[in-house]
C-alpha cells in the first residue's frame, strides 16, 4: 500500500527508497541532499508507535517532514484544510518509501505492525514548540478502520 489509498493531496510526495541486500545486514536509503524532496536539515529523530495506537493530529507551520519507517508498518493520515480530504499512506519495511509532507497539512499516524513500528523523521528545521499546532483526533474523519 505504499502508493496510498483515496485522494492524493497536494504537498505530499511518496518516494520509493532503495534497499540493498547484504549478507551481513541490509542497507536502507533514507534521504540525500540531491533528492528533489530535500529542503534542508534541521534535525532527525525517531519515534515509535504500538499496534493500533494513534498519534496526531499535528500541523507544522514551517517544517517539511520526511517520514521513513525502516522497521514495522505505519499508516500516515494527511488532512488538507483546503480540500477537506484525508489520504492514507501506509509504509514500512515491506513497502519501503519516504513520505514527504509540506508545512500546512495535518498529520496523524497509526501503528500497524505487530511488534516495533519505528519512524524516522528528517525535519527541515529544528524542533520549535511554537511552530506546530495540535488538535484532538476526533477533529478530522479517518475512516472506518481507525481504532483509538
Amino acid at each position: 500500500m505504499g502508493k496510498g489509498v483515496g485522494i492524493n493531496i497536494d504537498g505530499v510526495r511518496l518516494t520509493k527508497l532503495k534497499k540493498i541486500s547484504h549478507e551481513k545486514g541490509d542497507i536502507l536509503h533514507g534521504l540525500k541532499a540531491s533528492d528533489d524532496s530535500y529542503e534542508g536539515f534541521g534535525e532527525a529523530y525517531f519515534t515509535s508507535i504500538h499496534r493500533d495506537e494513534v498519534k496526531g493530529w499535528k500541523k507544522h507551520l514551517s517544517m517539511t517532514l520526511n517520514l521513513i519507517v525502516p522497521v514495522g508498518e505505519v499508516s500516515f493520515y494527511v488532512y488538507d484544510d483546503n480540500t477537506e480530504e484525508t489520504h492514507e499512506y501506509r509504509i514500512g519495511a515491506g513497502e519501503y518509501y519516504r513520505l514527504t509532507v509540506q508545512p500546512g497539512l495535518w498529520v496523524a499516524f497509526q501503528g500497524r505492525g505487530d511488534s516495533l513500528n519505528l519512524i524516522l523523521n528528517v525535519g527541515s528545521i529544528e524542533h520549535d514548540p511554537l511552530e506546530s499546532i495540535n488538535t484532538p483526533l476526533e477533529t478530522f474523519f479517518f475512516g472506518q478502520e481507525l481504532k483509538n
